[in-house]
């Protein structure tokens, strides 16, 4: 397999796996995917959600961030904004709660694809 071949698997997982983290936030959070994917500006419950999926897809999944976004389609700065808005809302133990629950679902779903 050549280097050329070897990115193109790699970066065909890591949109595959973007792919499923909508989907399981999607599904945990009572959203349309459709919402998730849109581009451009959403309202703020759909804001948060993306924000979250793209969070686990970075800490929990191991994505790099530039991978995240262009899973998501939006930018690696984009991904860092939510990466770090998500952080800083950790502070508050249910918010906490639910992005834990976010991180079990999407490693118990997508174990067997991780890292692959």
């Amino acid at each position: 397999m050549s280097d050329e071949d070897v990115l193109r698997r790699k970066e065909e997982i890591s949109l595959d796996l973007c792919e499923s983290m909508i989907d399981i936030a999607a599904a945990l959070f009572n959203i349309s995917s459709k919402d998730i994917r849109r581009t451009g500006r959403s309202r703020l419950p759909t804001t948060r959600v993306r924000q979250v999926a793209m969070y686990v897809a970075h800490v929990a999944l191991g994505l790099t961030m530039t991978e995240v976004g262009r899973g998501f389609g939006r930018d690696r700065k984009t991904v860092q904004l939510a990466c770090h808005t998500v952080e800083d809302m950790r502070d508050d133990a249910e918010f906490d709660q639910l992005v834990a629950q976010t991180e079990r679902v999407a490693l118990v779903a997508l174990r067997n694809r991780i890292g692959g």
